[in-house]
């Protein structure tokens, strides 16, 4: 499938900023699952610092507001062609497999976790519990926008019983890393039926499965990435995989407009 992407971020502030920096992954790749045909990340009052690939293999661009800038504007926007292997994205990063085996600030598991894993454990197949487990975290966490924010954890979204596409994925990153099954973050964009302008990006998880490598989990809609997915970055949590991040100088409040359009 042929994906066109616009994906708008518009920071506004009450007060000039005397310094800002931020951290772009915005960038695809190219791997099994998808092939970046053309890609383009622009600034408005903001200067390029310097481009390079992190620890998990995500393109990355740190950028710095200009001094005294009241507004910044990131776009990216391009086509990538995708595929539909059933989530399989291959063993795309040469990162040893215990890196993906620790356990964030985001998915501490807790009493709700531990119990949602002995739901599993009894499963011999990886592939098969994987799949349980991603049934099983859709059916304890419902999704429902604005019920958490990008600091919520796996273990309180789960007690709460309500969470975005970022909670689920958390919540099964870490049950699949309490089963000693190594399990990653990653962000990207997902296109959905008769809906071209969205507000966010999407989310899901990967876990590693020999034979197979790295295979998604979308538990948010109970299936395993398709063609109408295309992944950006990755990393042991949200914080990693985010697609803006940085640092402000000013006492002044900001305001954060996100635009994002996936049509084929």
């Amino acid at each position: 499938m042929h994906l066109t992407i616009h994906h708008t971020s518009i920071y506004r502030y009450d007060t000039p900023v005397p310094y800002a920096l931020q951290r772009l992954r915005m960038t695809p790749k190219s791997i099994r699952s998808q092939t970046v045909k053309n890609w383009n990340v622009e600034c408005t009052g903001a200067i390029r610092e310097v481009i390079y690939r992190d620890g998990y293999g995500n393109e990355c661009e740190l950028i710095r507001h200009e001094r005294n800038a009241r507004e910044i504007i990131v776009e990216a926007s391009g086509q990538v062609e995708t595929y539909n292997l059933s989530g399989v994205a291959g063993d795309d990063l040469k990162i040893a497999q215990w890196v993906y085996l620790r356990q964030t600030s985001r998915t501490q598991p807790g009493p709700k976790l531990q119990a949602l894993k002995e739901r599993v454990v009894g499963t011999t197949d990886r592939l098969e519990c994987l799949h349980q487990l991603m049934g099983f975290v859709a059916e304890e966490m419902v999704y429902q926008t604005g019920s958490t924010d990008v600091e919520t954890d796996a273990e309180t979204a789960l007690k709460n019983g309500h969470g975005v596409c970022q909670d689920q994925s958390h919540a099964f990153i870490s049950v699949a890393r309490e089963l000693d099954i190594p399990a990653r973050y990653v962000s990207g964009y997902l296109m959905m039926p008769d809906v071209s302008d969205q507000v966010a990006t999407h989310a899901w998880a990967d876990a590693f499965v020999p034979g197979l490598g790295w295979v998604g989990f979308d538990a948010a809609n109970r299936i395993c990435p398709n063609e109408h997915y295309v992944r950006i970055a990755t990393g042991l949590d949200y914080r990693d995989a985010a697609p803006i991040s940085g640092i402000r100088l000013g006492i002044g409040g900001e305001m954060l407009e996100v635009q994002v359009k996936v049509e084929q």
